[in-house]
């Protein structure tokens, strides 16, 4: 399923790469409702998002526009989620990866008239990437990282049912980012799935890489 996804993105085909196997539907009512949008507007509505993204407070700019462009409060709310969400994705993914062409194809799939991919393109791959990039991936959700990893061998001589049990388990502690620290008892079965898996995906990311649709180009 990574390989395939990692295929349509490079192709710029196969269900719309950069947003996932299947559109947010609010980048899909976004792409409904903006054809009816004029240039301005829209160029008004990019701004605001792209104020969003960097974390700026834009309630003062959207009500502005909703009172000179004459939308609703729905429409706004379906342009405006469906614009952030959209370049979001995209700011996410590595220039290096990433091409403008597969992101032009991706847009026009969603049926954004011709003048408003190249506005949306000028974000993602201008000179405001680098301020809008970074808010947008600090500001996702993310789970606690691992900062440290310990482990021992241990030998368990008799339980409180077993006289002689003799049976080696792993004991395993984890510190996490945000301070909190786990212990736990690992049986070797499932050490060893553990180990089978690990090795799996490493694999699996080990032919992912030698696909020559990831292969960054000089």
């Amino acid at each position: 399923m990574a390989a395939g996804a990692a295929q349509g993105l490079g192709e710029g085909g196969g269900g719309r790469g950069f947003l996932g196997p299947r559109v947010p539907a609010e980048v899909e009512a976004m792409a409904r409702g903006v054809q009816d949008v004029g240039k301005e507007t829209f160029r008004r509505l990019l701004k605001v998002t792209v104020n969003a993204l960097e974390g700026k407070d834009c309630r003062e700019s959207v009500r502005l526009i909703a009172e000179s462009a004459n939308l609703s409060e729905e429409q706004l709310a379906f342009l405006i989620s469906g614009m952030y969400t959209l370049l979001r994705e995209a700011l996410r993914l590595p220039l290096s990866t990433f091409k403008q062409e597969v992101f032009k194809e991706d847009l026009k799939e969603l049926r954004i008239p011709e003048d408003f991919i190249v506005d949306f393109s000028s974000v993602v791959f201008g000179n405001r990437r680098p301020s809008s990039e970074g808010t947008a991936l600090v500001q996702r959700s993310r789970l606690p990282s691992l900062q440290d990893f310990k482990w021992r061998v241990d030998v368990a001589i008799s339980t409180s049912s077993l006289a002689r049990a003799l049976q080696p388990s792993i004991l395993m502690m984890m510190k996490l980012s945000d301070g909190t620290a786990h212990r736990f008892e690992v049986p070797v079965a499932k050490f060893q799935e553990l180990r089978y898996n690990v090795a799996l995906i490493l694999k699996e990311m080990n032919d992912l890489e030698k696909r020559s649709v990831l292969k960054i180009q000089d």
